[in-house]
């Protein structure tokens, strides 16, 4: 908008310059008053050549004479009495005289060598109507030229308002693939920009809730099944040790219920946080060494080792969310890693970059843009003992919007199973 608000005011200034230069130069150059007058002009200098021939004595009855017959006031008067600077003197001698105006109206003075040093004094009983006309037209055009200058500048801007109104329209109606394709010449490609995030941020909402609703009836079946199951056999067996067995099995898949509603739910209120950020700085390096300590019990238990490769400078960013997001990375890996995990972090334009390879199967190429969907997890390579529901990875991804960053996966080159790499953008403000 602000761009709009320069060319708005740009183009009305250039306007109202330009648009008063013409009509300045057309209103200098149309009529003067002699053009309005003309044939006063005429008859004036006509009086003069005939008062050439009369006596100077009897040039002033003449001149009367000539008022009666042609209807006209007129005047037969020395130089001495006008007022007048020198420059107008002398314009009073050239084709056309001088018109002067007074309150009375205008009127016309003229002399000549033959009148000299008297002169001819006409009131022009013509008032300017032609140029009051042309004002009232002038002014006309210019108004309708500044409307045509401000035309030019908001008709873009109708347009592209229009365009949003209509994506508006069919987002509003159900359509929420409704984008705008941003043009380089708008006004508003802030707004443009900013209504095709909320419209993608909202489909992928509703994509989730509809995933989330599926696979919860899909993945809920299973240990409600088993708990039926369990059921109907401790009701029907009359071995209290088997009776105690089933009863077990029951409570396990109670626990496994609660966890998983726990991690939907948990997913289902993740966005809240995304306007709840606190960014606060730290050494990356300890930091991440830090994160390698928590999980420690965990890496040993699976008898994998963690390389760490990283930079010694300070970053700035959300520490729990980030720190959330690399644990589920690591978690991730661990849980298909043979036995290396690698971890580096690293500072570029402003960015801070986190890779972890694993040496484990990898991701089909084909998952790759899968693999951040919430509840997807490839079905060769499901693990039990995973409680996160397939959540985790989606959660980085989350982890990564909200720092204004991107998560990706492809084949690590370093050990050969999946690398994932997430990339920060570092703002250095709190």
């Amino acid at each position: 908008m602000k761009k709009f608000y320069i060319s708005l005011l740009g183009s009305a200034l250039l306007s109202i310059v330009v648009l008063g230069w013409l009509i300045d130069a057309f209103s200098q150059q149309a009529h003067t008053p002699q053009d309005e007058f003309s044939q006063q002009s005429k008859m004036i200098m006509g009086f003069s050549k005939q008062l050439a021939n009369i006596p100077t004595s009897e040039r002033s009855d003449y001149v009367k004479q000539l008022a009666l017959e042609f209807d006209v006031l007129i005047d037969y008067k020395p130089n001495e009495s006008l007022a007048l600077p020198p420059s107008l003197l002398l314009q009073m001698h050239t084709p056309g005289g001088l018109i002067l105006e007074d309150q009375q109206g205008f009127y016309m003075l003229y002399s000549s060598d033959v009148l000299n040093p008297f002169h001819l004094s006409m009131r022009l009983d013509k008032i300017f109507d032609s140029e009051q006309h042309n004002d009232i037209i002038l002014t006309l055009l210019f108004y309708a030229g500044l409307c045509v200058f401000m035309g030019f500048i908001i008709a873009p801007l109708a347009k592209r308002l229009t365009v949003l109104n209509e994506a508006a329209k069919k987002f509003a109606s159900g359509n929420v693939q409704a984008r705008i394709k941003v043009s380089h010449f708008t006004y508003i490609k802030d707004v443009e920009l900013t209504f095709n995030r909320m419209a993608s941020q909202i489909e992928k909402l509703v994509a989730e809730n509809k995933l989330m609703a599926s696979s919860l009836s899909h993945d809920i079946r299973t240990p409600i099944a088993c708990l039926r199951f369990g059921l109907d056999a401790a009701l029907d067996s009359h071995d209290e040790q088997k009776i105690k067995q089933y009863l077990t099995r029951m409570e396990n898949d109670l626990d496994h219920m609660e966890s998983m509603l726990s991690s939907y739910l948990a997913f289902a209120t993740l966005e809240q946080n995304a306007n709840k950020l606190t960014y606060s700085s730290t050494n990356i390096k300890s930091y991440l060494e830090d994160i390698l300590v928590q999980l420690a019990p965990k890496l040993e238990m699976q008898m994998l080792s963690v390389q760490l490769n990283s930079t010694d400078k300070i970053i700035n960013a959300d520490l729990h969310w980030l720190a959330r997001a690399i644990t589920n990375l690591l978690t991730n890996a661990s849980d298909f890693a043979n036995q290396h995990i690698y971890l580096s972090a690293k500072l570029h334009e402003q960015q801070l970059i986190i890779t972890v390879e694993d040496d484990g199967p990898g991701i089909a190429r084909e998952n790759f843009s899968n693999v951040f969907s919430p509840f997807f997890r490839e079905e060769a390579h499901r693990n039990r003992a995973d409680k996160s529901y397939g959540l985790g990875l989606a959660i980085v991804e989350k982890v990564a919007d909200w720092h204004h960053g991107s998560v990706k996966v492809s084949k690590s080159t370093q050990l050969g199973g999946a690398c994932f790499t997430l990339t920060i953008a570092q703002h250095h403000n709190s």
